[in-house]
């Protein structure tokens, strides 16, 4: 049982949206569930007990406890200035209690490979509401670009509407993006057949269709529960071993067929509800026979 999912959400944060002068209470709430995989422990191999990760102090030459611990800044090379909870009140910044969306653009324009974590916008209060929905109505296909104090830093965030909410994604900065100038292998690409292009439009289009998330699983994490369960048990697990995919020779050979493949399967199915519905005019068209009724 997936005991998460039965809880009321929790917001990781409280401030306001801010578009111009319009000020919005809202809520922040994580949008992904962290314990959806399977996670593990360290044991002794030995005795197979759970290891303790001890805290330990060098100089003082003993175990320190959690209370005993302070944060700390390297400044120099075994330098360090303690910094406390009161010091990081000391810093006023919008950000730490308010989204200040500075900039709109369309909602396709940030490329996906900047959004890093996204979270859900909620309004804090019913008299946020009607706010909260005005604004989330005006930005329907735009995106709002603006800053907020998350985990100890301030995050470039994009923020827009989704469902009945708003989405917030926290966005790399361009300095943590690499480019693909570096990677060797995507230089120097050879030019391409404009005909195995064609092909290669077509094989990928026999194969365009609605996607719905929902009919796609972890299959790795869910083989991995059953050869955990089957441990537990006492039993043996038989697997398949997976065929490593063939070497393309060649390309034209291979997308053609790929293409005759797609085609067959596609009218597999049509010929066989073709031949149902045959079998059905057929029995529709022959005589039906009629009960006289004897004459008395």
């Amino acid at each position: 049982m997936h005991y998460a999912a039965t809880m009321a959400a929790r917001p990781t944060w409280k401030g306001f949206l801010k578009v111009s002068l319009v000020n919005i209470p809202v809520k922040v709430f994580s949008a992904t569930e962290a314990g959806a995989s399977l996670s593990f422990n360290q044991l002794h191999g030995e005795c197979q007990t759970r290891i303790q990760q001890k805290r330990w102090c060098p100089t003082c030459e003993r175990e320190v406890q959690f209370n005993e611990l302070v944060k700390g800044y390297e400044f120099d090379r075994g330098q360090y200035v303690v910094v406390d909870e009161a010091d990081f009140d000391k810093v006023h910044v919008e950000s730490t209690h308010v989204i200040n969306l500075e900039k709109f653009t369309d909602a396709s324009e940030i490329d996906p490979i900047y959004l890093e974590r996204p979270y859900y916008l909620a309004p804090d209060g019913a008299m946020a509401a009607a706010a909260f929905v005005v604004i989330r109505d005006g930005m329907k296909g735009k995106a709002g670009i603006g800053k907020v104090a998350l985990g100890g830093k301030e995050q470039l965030v994009k923020v827009e509407a989704k469902d009945q909410g708003l989405v917030m994604y926290t966005l790399r900065h361009t300095d943590e993006v690499r480019g693909m100038d570096g990677i060797d292998e995507l230089t120097n690409l050879p030019s391409v057949n404009a005909s195995e292009v064609k092909l290669a439009h077509q094989v990928i289009g026999a194969f365009e269709g609605e996607v719905n998330l929902t009919d796609y699983r972890d299959e790795y994490q869910h083989g991995l529960r059953e050869v955990i369960q089957a441990k537990i048990e006492g039993r043996e697990i038989v697997t398949t071993e997976v065929e490593a995919p063939a070497k393309v020779v060649n390309l034209m050979e291979a997308l053609r067929r790929s293409l005759d493949k797609v085609s067959a399967t596609k009218a597999a199915p049509a010929k066989a509800a073709g031949s149902k519905r045959t079998k059905a005019t057929a029995e529709n068209a022959q005589p039906k026979k009629v009960a006289r009724r004897k004459s008395a």
